[in-house]
C-alpha cells in the first residue's frame, strides 16, 4: 500500500465508522419507537386513539414519500396521491378478486405500483418546475377519472364495496383491530427507517445535489434523469404502502384516495411540518389529523380554517414547525458556543 492509498484509507475509516454508526442509532431509535407504539394497546383502551395512530401510519408514509421528492430532489408532485390511491385500490382489488394470502396482495400491489411509476416518471422527471408539477397531477387525475368510469370494476363513485378480506398469516389475523394497529405501526416504523437509510445514503446527497445544482450534479457525471426516476419510483411506492394501510383500515377504497385533493393534503402535511428535517412530514401529519378532526367538530367551514393555519405557516413562519424548532435550537447553540 502507498503512502497515498494509507492516507486516503485513514480519511475514510472514520466517515465510515460514523455512517455505520449513525445507522445502527437510526435501527435503535426506530426499534425504541415500535416498541413504544406496540405496547399502546396495553396501557390504553380507547379505539379512538389507536384509530388515530393507524391513520398517521398512512398519511405519514405517504407525506414522507412526498417528502423525497419535495425537500430532497426539488420536485414538487401535485399528483403524488395517485400513488396513495392506487395502493389502496390494487391491494384491494387483488384481495377480492385473487383471494391471495395478504403478504402476496402486498408485494403484488408494490410490483404493480413500481410498474406505473417507472411509466408515469420517466415522462414526468424530463419536465422542470412547475411543468413537472402539472404534468404529474394530470395523471392523477386520468387514474381518478379511469377508477370512477370503470365502475364494474373499481365499483365507480362508491368505492370498492364488500369489504377487503383479511385472512390470517404467520399468526397475524387482520380482522383483530390490535393486531391491525400493531401491524400498520410496524410497516410506518419500517417505512421511515428505509426511507431514512436513503436520505443519509451517498444516492440521497447525490439528491440533494440534483436539487441544489442540477446543471453542476450533470457536469459532474451524475445521470440526473435515472437519479430523478428513481427516487420518483421510491416514492410512488412508499405512498403506495400507506394507501394499503388505509384501505385495511376502511376495510375498502374510494375515489377520494386518487383524487388531487390527497396530493394537496400532502403539499400542506409537509408546509405544516417542514422538509429540511426527515421528522417534519410526520410532525405535520400528527398536525394536519388532530386539527381536522378539532376543527370538523365545531364547523363546517373547516377549509376556512385551514387556509387561516396555511397563511400563519406560510407568512408567519415561513417555514414548517420541526424546521422552525430546528433552526431555533441551531442558533441557541451558536449563541452559547459564542459566550
Amino acid at each position: 500500500m502507498t503512502d497515498l492509498e494509507a492516507g486516503r484509507t485513514e480519511r475514510l475509516l472514520p466517515v465510515r465508522g460514523g455512517v455505520a454508526l449513525q445507522r445502527y442509532r437510526d435501527v435503535l431509535i426506530a426499534l425504541v419507537a415500535f416498541v413504544v407504539l406496540a405496547s399502546l394497546p396495553l396501557f390504553t383502551g380507547s379505539k379512538a386513539l389507536l384509530d388515530f395512530v393507524i391513520r398517521c401510519s398512512a398519511y405519514g408514509l405517504f407525506a414522507t414519500s412526498l417528502n423525497l421528492l419535495v425537500g430532497y430532489t426539488g420536485l414538487t408532485s401535485f399528483g403524488h396521491g395517485m400513488f396513495f390511491g392506487l395502493g389502496a385500490y390494487g391491494f384491494g382489488l387483488i384481495m377480492q378478486k385473487l383471494a391471495v394470502p395478504i403478504p402476496v396482495a402486498f408485494i403484488a400491489t408494490l410490483t404493480i405500483t413500481a410498474v406505473v411509476a417507472a411509466v408515469i416518471g420517466a415522462i414526468c422527471v424530463r419536465l422542470k418546475e412547475i411543468y413537472f408539477a402539472f404534468v404529474t397531477l394530470a395523471f392523477q387525475m386520468l387514474i381518478h377519472s379511469t377508477i370512477l368510469s370503470w365502475a364494474s370494476f373499481t365499483g365507480g363513485d362508491q368505492g370498492l364495496r364488500g369489504g377487503i378480506p383479511r385472512p390470517a398469516f404467520l399468526g397475524i389475523d387482520l380482522s383483530n383491530h390490535v393486531h391491525l394497529y400493531v401491524t400498520s405501526c410496524a410497516l410506518l416504523v419500517l417505512g421511515l427507517l428505509a426511507m431514512r437509510q436513503i436520505a443519509q445514503s451517498p444516492f440521497g446527497y447525490t439528491l440533494r445535489m440534483i436539487r441544489d445544482n442540477a446543471a453542476r450534479a450533470s457536469f459532474l457525471g451524475i445521470d440526473v434523469w435515472r437519479a430523478k426516476l428513481t427516487v420518483f419510483v421510491l416514492a410512488a411506492l412508499f405512498a403506495a404502502m400507506g394507501g394499503m394501510v388505509m384501505a385495511l383500515f376502511v376495510s375498502g377504497a374510494y375515489p377520494e384516495f386518487a383524487y388531487w385533493t390527497i396530493s394537496g393534503e400532502g403539499i400542506f402535511i409537509n408546509m405544516l411540518g417542514g422538509v429540511s428535517t426527515f421528522l417534519g412530514p410526520m410532525v405535520g401529519t400528527v398536525l394536519f389529523l388532530l386539527l381536522n378532526d378539532t376543527v370538523t367538530r365545531f364547523t363546517e367551514y373547516h377549509g376556512i380554517v385551514l387556509g387561516v393555519v396555511i397563511l400563519f405557516f406560510a407568512l408567519g413562519l415561513r417555514k414548517g414547525l420541526l424546521d422552525f424548532v430546528a433552526e431555533w435550537a441551531a442558533r441557541r447553540r451558536e449563541t452559547g458556543e459564542g459566550r
